[in-house]
């Protein structure tokens, strides 16, 4: 019976990586068809993201199942509980996905404010990067590691209102930059979530490893 569970556990901790790589690249794809202006590559995200959904409902029903079955305990259950609720936040970092690679389908030739996409650009690796790092520390169980997102989501906050002031001003500069800077304000909403949603998943792996609950996102705040 152990050697099943392990075996299970082990394909379920590899699913869950797998769909977090995935999301991942996904991310930053959208990011990059937004100042690429490629809409084929954001329709062919937005096609992708039932595989993501579907990803997510495999886990958590696997996941149920191996609890109801194996009745795990203590470093286990918590390592089961972790995807369970880590899961749901991966899939919401695809919808973010998506929803960037909406806005680029939506966008109709208007006019760009070239600085402002740099920041765009620079904010969605970061973004990126935060996703795939946090994987990396639940690989590892490190838990210090994903303390540190709290700061690097701090650093993406700022990015973030950078993004606003600067369309802000695009706006009041040019009536012209109206729609674009709308575009961008809607982006960078989604990248701050995006780093929100990272912290999210860096608690439960300071679950999975220490067994305790913490709270790196205190007073988080709406984009706009």
């Amino acid at each position: 019976m152990r050697r099943l569970f392990d075996e299970e556990l082990a394909d379920l901790d590899t699913s869950f990586k797998e769909m977090g790589l995935l999301v991942s690249e996904t991310i930053q794809r959208s990011v990059q068809a937004f100042l690429d202006h490629d809409r084929a590559t954001a329709q062919e995200i937005i096609d992708s993201d039932q595989a993501i959904n579907q990803r997510e409902i495999a886990l958590e029903k696997k996941s149920f199942e191996m609890i109801a079955l194996y009745q795990p305990v203590t470093t286990d259950l918590r390592e089961i509980v972790t995807i369970l609720k880590a899961v749901s936040v991966i899939e919401r970092i695809g919808d973010n996905a998506r929803n960037i690679a909406i806005s680029t389908i939506h966008v109709k030739g208007n006019r760009r404010v070239a600085d402002i996409e740099e920041k765009i650009g620079n904010t969605g690796q970061v973004v990126s990067k935060m996703v795939a790092d946090v994987l990396t520390y639940y690989i590892s169980d490190d838990a210090q590691g994903a303390a540190s997102m709290s700061e690097t989501a701090h650093q993406v906050a700022l990015a973030t209102q950078d993004i606003r002031d600067a369309s802000i001003e695009a706006m009041k500069a040019d009536a012209e930059n109206v729609e674009a800077a709308t575009d961008y304000l809607v982006i960078g909403g989604y990248l701050k979530r995006t780093s929100d949603y990272v912290t999210d998943i860096a608690e439960w792996v300071i679950y999975k490893r220490t067994g305790k609950i913490v709270e790196l996102n205190p007073g988080t705040s709406s984009f706009i």
